[in-house]
């Protein structure tokens, strides 16, 4: 295990900004760290590089305890969202800055950039100034940096941050194959879900300074271990319900649940998908309060008499108008009883 965290604790002012994370990163592995504000997950990457001490627990690297060990000689890049690249050097200066404190030679430090440069995209762009740069080249000469000392483990600090969705659609994308090309052990820390689910092998969940879930971006996405997880990945239809059988009693009335579903008390999660639109007399009935288009299917925010909205997914041809009258039954395939008791 390259990365190896045990009961890692930050406290700040008394109060555990971390408490007692446990997180392994194996070699290769890309894991992206998600979490609203305040949840802990960039602590956690400062306390992996080495810039925040622990108040309890202890990190490793490659088995070696890293209590005592300086930044600079940890082994691993590190990648802020605001890039920080020298003003004053050239591209070239910027990447070759961390070979250059490791004593690389000359030649050696202008291969390194030359290959770095053509493996982000920017070849011939060793003289242009930082400040010449549009965001997205910064973002790139801010990886060749961090690349450039070829770290054992290089970790990214909300690294598409600045940047417009349609190029951190597309950076991600060039990310995902460069780490596979380079064989790049990654931890990167994000609160955009839809750049840690499209870049990761493994997505790590963080609530209060704690691991709320960790799984691939599949079992995750599917399958949220509580109300918070499922949330937090923007998942609306969850309510307090009461599981007897394989039904349920909802404000929304009796829902199906899957066989073998946990009894009693619980929070229950029905996806948009599950939401299934048919004639007002047939089910549920609900007025249709807004629709949201959503690019590959439009959301259909309706109101039932007395109880929580819901959303559902149509197909844009399918979609109702605001105001139409609709029925709602339910799936029993798109519905989850989450762990973690009934829905704060």
């Amino acid at each position: 295990m390259l990365l190896r965290l045990e009961d890692a604790t930050v406290r700040f002012d008394g109060r555990p900004v971390l408490d007692a994370v446990g997180l392994e990163v194996a070699e290769h592995e890309i894991v992206c760290v998600l979490g609203p504000s305040g949840s802990g997950k960039s602590t956690l990457l400062r306390v992996v590089a080495g810039l925040q001490p622990l108040d309890g627990g202890r990190v490793s690297l490659d088995g070696h305890d890293q209590s005592g060990v300086p930044a600079h000689k940890r082994g691993v890049g590190l990648m802020f969202q605001d890039h920080q690249l020298f003003p004053q050097r050239d591209v070239a200066g910027n990447v070759a800055f961390g070979p250059r404190m490791r004593g690389a030679a000359k030649a050696e430090r202008a291969v390194r950039v030359k290959e770095l440069l053509e493996l982000v995209g920017l070849p011939g762009a060793a003289r242009r100034r930082v400040g010449e740069l549009s965001g997205g080249e910064q973002q790139r000469v801010a990886l060749a940096r961090a690349l450039a000392p070829r770290p054992r483990l290089l970790m990214l600090d909300e690294p598409l941050g600045q940047l417009d969705r349609s190029l951190r659609e597309r950076l991600v994308v060039e990310l995902q194959e460069l780490f596979g090309e380079l064989g790049t052990t990654v931890l990167a820390v994000t609160h955009d879900q839809g750049e840690a689910f499209a870049l990761a092998d493994r997505v790590v969940v963080m609530r209060d300074g704690r691991i709320a879930q960790s799984g691939t971006p599949l079992d995750v996405w599917q399958r949220p271990v509580d109300e918070f997880v499922a949330r937090f990945l923007g998942f609306d239809n969850v309510v307090d319900a009461t599981v007897t059988g394989q039904a349920a009693d909802t404000p929304w009335g009796k829902v199906p649940v899957p066989e073998g579903s946990a009894q009693g008390a619980c929070a229950l999660l029905v996806r948009p998908a599950g939401v299934r639109l048919v004639d007002v007399a047939d089910g549920l009935r609900c007025t249709v309060a807004a629709r949201t288009f959503r690019g590959t299917h439009v959301a259909v925010h309706l109101q039932p008499g007395g109880a929580p909205r819901l959303e559902a997914a149509c197909a844009l041809r399918d979609a109702p108008e605001p105001g139409d009258e609709v029925g709602v039954c339910f799936d029993a395939a798109e519905i989850m009883v989450l762990g973690g008791g009934p829905a704060a």
